[in-house]
């Protein structure tokens, strides 16, 4: 069958979405809330576990937060004060129920359950090591092969056998954790994937984005820094840095795409990151047009700032209806070809006859750009202009981000010029790396040491990737600690609050 999502289907898919509570009554009824704050990063599934004492809890399901978390029947199984949860669009195992997270799991110490935004890159290396000795997986997902280095550490405290599994692995993680005594949040030493702290009354919340603060009602704290390790525990919270200082790497396309537009993303409004993206794109990339038009609706808000910029006018050439769920059209059935108009549709009597400039956030297989240049002459437009507000996406993600493979991506394929044909635009630029780095507030990249994940665009990737290449490499964390002279026991690093 073939869905009929015709813009997002040729999107980058979100990763996942994280939220956690920690010391208030009814925690999974507001980690529900939360949770549909983020729906926007995974729409796939959805679970919520709560510690009622010591003991704990879980509902998880297929589909998105509305239906599955909004009856009495299964909210009342969810009691307690300590609650995390999980929004999920798969990237690592299959997209079925034993891979909905949180994951729990009964350890020598009790009750664990984690959930889990990122990517493990070593996590097919080190899940053969542990099966070969013995250790039995119940999902195919990365993430349960943190729980399984937990269990098997040597060291003596829970604290210090979840460090001592961290210190194994590579890649992106934001992880929100769940112990009998407590809630645990923490971020990889490079911070790639986003996790914000906030407060309600003496509570803490934990969120993969300050918008689901915001629907709960939570006070914005601050953003977890890149490799620290917060645990909340009888009302007090207490940060350890066990990887040492180490420099911050974010992904760069949160601020691009992933986060909702209301969103603060390590101390910048994405909305206004945003318009300085469209303003820097109108710098670099002008164009003679009559108006300015957003592919909704990801584009919106880099268009307002290239229409800004350029004095072009805005308008809202293409209309999106709000009303249109998920469909399938057999491929077979002979209004197939009309599907591409259930969700979006072209303002004709303000494209006929125009010169227009479309924004959008990105360009990843091309087939989207192409239906809507085509959706756009249709509707008479003089001349169809693309402008992208990133640079050209020309590697695959593997930090939690599910991007086709290399040779599906057309900028890795095709030159600028080609994609151009292939669009069968009038023209069509990117935004430089440079133009976005300053857009974020940066003046420029760095070569030797970047400031923000942006593999997909350069291939620079910051973390080995075993599993990718087929061989094992030298552990990037491993190497942090022998830089920071970590000691055998105990690993706990110092308390800084």
């Amino acid at each position: 069958m073939l869905t009929t999502h015709p813009f997002e289907d040729d999107k980058l898919r979100e990763e996942c979405g994280v939220f956690g509570v920690a010391g208030i009554d009814d925690a999974a009824a507001m980690v529900a809330l939360g949770l549909h704050a983020l729906q926007h990063r995974g729409q796939e599934a959805a679970g919520i576990t709560c510690r009622n004492g010591r003991e704990f809890y879980s509902h998880r399901a297929l589909g998105p937060v509305a239906g599955n978390f909004d009856s009495a029947e299964v909210m009342d199984k969810l009691q307690g004060d300590y609650a995390c949860g999980h929004v999920r669009y798969s990237t690592t195992g299959a997209g079925t129920l034993r891979n909905i997270q949180p994951l729990e799991a009964d350890l020598a110490s009790g009750g664990f359950a984690i959930a889990h935004n990122g990517n493990i890159s070593n996590a097919l290396k080190l899940r053969q090591e542990l099966v070969q000795s013995g250790s039995i997986f119940q999902s195919t997902s990365d993430t349960e092969v943190i729980i399984h280095l937990l269990a098997t550490s040597k060291y003596r405290t829970l604290l210090d056998k979840f460090i001592d599994a961290l210190r194994k692995v590579e890649g992106a993680y934001s992880l929100i954790c769940m112990t009998p005594d407590g809630m645990i949040a923490c971020r990889d030493p490079l911070g790639i994937r986003p996790l914000v702290i906030g407060k309600i009354g003496d509570a803490y919340v934990f969120a993969s984005e300050t918008v689901a603060l915001d629907l709960v009602g939570a006070e914005y704290v601050r953003s977890v820094d890149a490799g620290e390790l917060i645990v909340v525990a009888n009302g007090e919270m207490r940060s350890h840095r066990p990887f040492g200082q180490t420099s911050a790497r974010p992904c760069i396309f949160e601020h691009v795409y992933f986060s909702r537009p209301d969103s603060i993303v390590d101390g910048s409004s994405v909305y206004s990151v945003r318009k300085e993206i469209g303003a820097q794109l109108a710098i670099e990339n002008p164009v003679n047009a009559d108006y300015v038009i957003p592919v909704p609706d990801s584009g919106t808000p880099a268009a307002i700032g290239y229409a800004e910029q350029s004095g072009i006018p805005f308008e809202l050439g293409i209309i999106r209806s709000h009303y249109v769920g998920r469909t399938f059209i057999q491929p077979g059935d002979g209004v197939r070809h009309l599907g591409v108009k259930l969700k979006h549709n072209a303002n004709r009597p303000l494209v006929n006859g125009k010169k227009i400039v479309l924004i959008d956030d990105s360009i990843v297989r091309g087939t989207t750009s192409l239906k809507i240049v085509q959706m756009m002459r249709e509707a008479g437009a003089a001349e169809v202009h693309m402008r992208i507000a990133s640079p050209p996406t020309m590697h695959s993600c593997f930090y939690g981000v599910n991007t086709p493979k290399r040779e599906k991506l057309l900028a890795a394929m095709k030159s600028v010029e080609q994609m151009c044909d292939y669009i069968q635009a009038d023209s069509l630029s990117f935004i430089s790396i440079d133009g976005l780095y300053r857009a974020v507030g940066e003046d420029m990249r760095e070569e030797a040491q970047p400031q923000y994940c942006d593999a997909c665009f350069t291939g620079a990737y910051p973390t080995p990737l075993t599993d990718q290449e087929g061989e094992q490499q030298p552990d990037q964390l491993t190497m942090l600690n022998e830089k920071v002279g970590v000691k055998e026991e105990p690993i706990l690093a110092e308390q800084i609050g």
